[in-house]
């Protein structure tokens, strides 16, 4: 079947759990045979989960057990949540969508084996009934990403660095495409690069501990603007000492999530910075100054190298920052400050026409429309998988 042109919404909750994501793309097969699609936003929106929703996800991310009809029920739940999305962002910019792609919320993610029944288990789970999402908009639904990249050998993650390698290549700049989400994830695109030359990983947390020290401390779901780490001062000692542990270390492909820097983490986190005698706003301070060292020690140890010797003779190297960090002013200029120096600009995606919210909403677009036509649609030199697979399991309408 020849690839068509189509409007499809993508739509992503992240791991934030602080709401949906949806963007509105129109992709069309690109018009020079081996090129990569062509992709136009039409509008992006954002949509808050409910409070008691988003205490129900955060609570199925962190259970040490968790009832199945509960599991069961927030299934169901959030994909009426995710059908009521897509249907508002249509109304909202005058579209008809053709196909969805949902990545879900995800409740587990373990992209490393582990020994477990007697057999070695690498594991992810997205929830979000697609079946809901097709029966209210009449359309097909591509969803559950991440576990044909497991099984062909993969973490599962990053996905997005297909999208950041279809929109921002260049042929005399090399890009680095940060996204600030509740994990920072990062992709290096040297270049003039080929699909095999991009490097792409999970650096560490961004917004998760930040979000979670919020809520503890003040009562508050995020630092806005980052307004309260700037009244805080940082404590490097406890910064130093957690850059030591082996995921900042260790070499890409790696991913990660709750599993490495939920609630256990932060607890342990906040334990290091009283004892530091830091105040509330301190310690706000000093997990904005994690993220952000997490990143830049990742910038220097495994994306600086990977440019050089991938494109030795690119004039510039632009670092192009997206997710709900890009708000946060404080983890901003911490990471202007550090990049700078070595001959970095930094720019917001905005630039290029995509809003820093809706760029993994798009990716997810995208990869519904690889899927829908039969093409692969992860980058392995990203995600270590063995080879290049089509993502997702249809739902059709």
């Amino acid at each position: 079947m020849k690839p068509k042109s189509l409007v499809v919404a993508g739509v992503m909750s992240g791991t934030s759990a602080d709401g949906v994501d949806v963007a509105l793309c129109r992709i069309a097969p690109q018009t020079v045979k081996g090129e990569t699609p062509r992709l136009k936003l039409l509008g992006a929106a954002g949509f808050s989960y409910p409070k008691s929703l988003r205490s129900a996800v955060l609570s199925a991310m962190d259970a040490k057990a968790i009832s199945v009809a509960e599991m069961s029920r927030l299934n169901w739940r959030l994909g009426e949540v995710y059908a009521n999305a897509v249907e508002s962002a249509a109304q909202q910019f005058g579209v008809k969508v053709g196909l969805v792609g949902c990545h879900g919320q995800t409740i587990y993610h373990q992209g490393a084996p582990s020994k477990y029944l007697g057999g070695e288990v690498r594991c992810t789970w997205q929830i979000g009934e697609a079946s809901v999402i097709a029966d209210k908009l009449q359309v097909p639904v591509v969803s559950d990403f991440r576990p044909a990249d497991l099984a062909a050998g993969g973490q599962g993650a990053p996905l997005v660095p297909m999208l950041d390698f279809v929109l921002f290549r260049s042929q005399k700049t090399s890009r680095v495409l940060q996204n600030l989400g509740g994990i920072a994830n990062m992709t290096a695109i040297p270049a003039g690069a080929r699909i095999s030359d991009v490097q792409a990983f999970d650096s560490g947390p961004s917004n998760m501990v930040i979000d979670a020290c919020m809520t503890q401390l003040f009562a508050k779901p995020f630092d806005r603007n980052g307004t309260m780490a700037k009244r805080g001062t940082v404590i490097r000692q406890v910064v130093e000492r957690l850059l030591r542990e082996p995921y900042f270390s260790a070499p890409p492909p790696k991913s990660c999530g709750r599993e490495e820097f939920g609630e256990a983490f932060v607890e342990r986190f906040i334990a290091l910075c009283r004892k530091a005698h830091a105040s509330e706003a301190d310690i706000i301070a000093t997990a904005t100054a994690l993220t952000a060292e997490s990143v830049l020690d990742a910038y220097r140890r495994f994306v600086w190298p990977h440019l050089g010797q991938k494109a030795p003779m690119a004039r510039a190297v632009e670092y192009v920052v997206a997710g709900g960090g890009a708000k946060n002013a404080t983890l901003m200029g911490m990471l202007r400050d550090g990049l700078e120096p070595l001959g970095v600009r930094v720019r917001a995606t905005d630039e290029f026409g995509i809003p820093a919210q809706a760029k993994e909403a798009a990716a997810f677009a995208l990869f519904a429309w690889l899927t829908w036509n039969g093409l692969p649609g992860n980058v392995p030199s990203a995600t270590g998988a063995r080879r290049e697979v089509i993502l997702g399991k249809v739902t059709r309408g």
